[in-house]
């Protein structure tokens, strides 16, 4: 009876795990390599996975409570997967190059073990097997980095990320070497009932924050993104900059609050100080790039300091504006990297800003969703970007963090600056000879659509919030 609950509890890892192992067979039998069936094939699964995760999820523990399964943990799951879904709908093209197709199936390979890694990260119920989640989130993420080894910077973006990889994952484990050393335990709900907040338990809780700060993309340990981002294939910064990042917020917002939350006012100055110094750094930084891929490498910079602000709420409203934002980021930062890779697919791996202007004449409905997509990275109402920022401004602010949030929306006008950087150069900008008019793929237009109703919807929606509030109490 214990097996079966346990497996009830873990079906939306067992069933990832599961499609790996159907991917890879598929792979292997298969005579002649074909990016389109891997493509269907990992998408429909993923597809039942979703609304398994949706209809058929179950709370409970498993191996002794290093395994924590909620409502909370099961709609982040779900999340995850669905921008996994529109990744994997946007790398048909990029697939289908000559020198990638015969590697399709190790595409979505890695892609399915990163994610099942962070399946693992947000059910931890123990640093053991955060730790665990996050490694196998971690190795698998170099690989894609590196996918391109023979173009452009790929195998040293996957270099550059690896070593950082490693050189964060070593001060985290000191940090939790530190908290083992003074509870003597690496469950959550034990080590809470310990903390009395000591000097050492200080260091261990600054340690553990560069670690997923790395991760995060945080300011200072943000130095790795603009170069990882600009040499990885356009895909993987995709799912890098949305699906990975997703994943961390949610693991150190219930992290701080589940183990730390007795030193919250020592971690919440603390992330004050670097959600400022993010926000900032990035939008300078940003305004200065000419490549797009570098550009949006700086826009996530900033984008993670905004969904810091809902850690700062450290409630279930917190908890709620955090998985909100990460929805509406997903389908908007998806949107922009569509485009973008959809560009760079048809224009000889273009990804410059100028190669945009005058990209209104030849290509009328891209720059629209283009546009669409960064004025919701902006908070530009009434867009789902507006809502989402709006939330996590609300719930930093009903913490006191008044300052703070005062800082963000200041920065917030300096960002509409550097979007509209683009919109300028698509539609305002003269150009004699802008890119020639050209077709995307169906996935690729099936998932800007999706991603354009999800900006609009989700911002009229109000229930979707509503939702995520209402299970974050829970």
């Amino acid at each position: 009876m214990d097996i079966i609950t346990t497996l009830h509890t873990m079906q939306a890892e067992i069933g990832l795990a599961i499609i790996l192992i159907i991917v890879l067979l598929a792979d292997l039998f298969q005579k002649v390599p074909s990016p389109k069936n891997m493509q269907r094939l990992s998408c429909a699964l993923l597809v039942i996975l979703l609304l398994n995760n949706v209809f058929n999820s179950a709370s409970g523990e498993a191996f002794g409570s290093m395994y924590i399964n909620t409502p909370m943990t099961s709609v982040v799951k779900t999340v995850l997967t669905l921008g996994t879904i529109l990744v994997f709908m946007q790398a048909d093209t990029w697939l289908e190059r000559e020198d990638t197709r015969h590697k399709a199936g190790e595409f979505y390979l890695l892609t399915l073990s990163t994610l099942l890694g962070m399946f693992y990260m947000v059910s931890a119920g123990s640093f053991l097997l955060f730790y665990v989640g996050l490694e196998l989130a971690s190795i698998p993420m170099a690989c894609l980095i590196a996918f391109d080894k023979y173009r452009h910077h790929s195998a040293e973006a996957g270099a550059k990320f690896i070593l950082n990889a490693m050189f964060s994952s070593g001060l985290m484990l000191y940090g939790l070497s530190l908290v083992y050393g003074t509870c003597g335990t690496m469950y959550f709900n034990d080590i809470s009932t310990m903390i009395t907040g000591s000097p050492i338990q200080i260091l261990a809780m600054v340690l553990f924050f560069a670690g997923l700060g790395f991760k995060l993309s945080l300011v200072p340990f943000h130095m790795w993104t603009p170069d990882t981002y600009q040499g990885a294939p356009t895909t993987v910064s995709a799912y890098l900059s949305v699906i990975s990042k997703g994943a961390a917020a949610f693991a150190l917002m219930s992290i701080l609050l589940k183990v730390f939350g007795p030193m919250v006012a020592d971690w919440s100055l603390l992330l004050s100080v670097v959600i400022v110094l993010t926000i900032t750094i990035a939008n300078i930084f940003a305004i200065l790039q000419k490549d797009l891929k570098r550009f949006m490498a700086y826009s996530s910079i900033s984008q993670a300091g905004y969904i810091m602000l809902a850690v700062l709420g450290s409630s279930a409203q917190g908890m709620a504006s955090l998985v909100y934002y990460v929805v509406v980021y997903i389908v908007a930062n998806l949107a922009v990297f569509g485009v973008i890779g959809t560009v760079e697919q048809h224009n000889g791996g273009t990804v410059d800003r100028d190669a945009y202007n005058g990209f209104y004449k030849t290509n009328p409905k891209l720059s629209f969703v283009m546009t669409i997509a960064l004025f919701s990275l902006a908070g530009i109402p009434p867009f789902a970007g507006f809502f989402s920022k709006f939330f996590v401004f609300a719930s930093a602010f009903h913490a006191g963090h008044w300052l703070v949030v005062f800082l963000a929306l200041v920065n917030t006008i300096i960002s509409l600056y550097y979007y509209l950087l683009v919109v300028k150069a698509m539609y305002i900008v003269p150009n004699e000879t802008p890119l020639a008019t050209f077709k995307s793929s169906a996935t690729t237009r099936a998932c800007l659509f999706i991603c354009l109703m999800g900006i609009i919807l989700l911002g009229v929606c109000s229930s979707v919030y509503q939702i995520f509030t209402e299970v974050a109490a829970l």
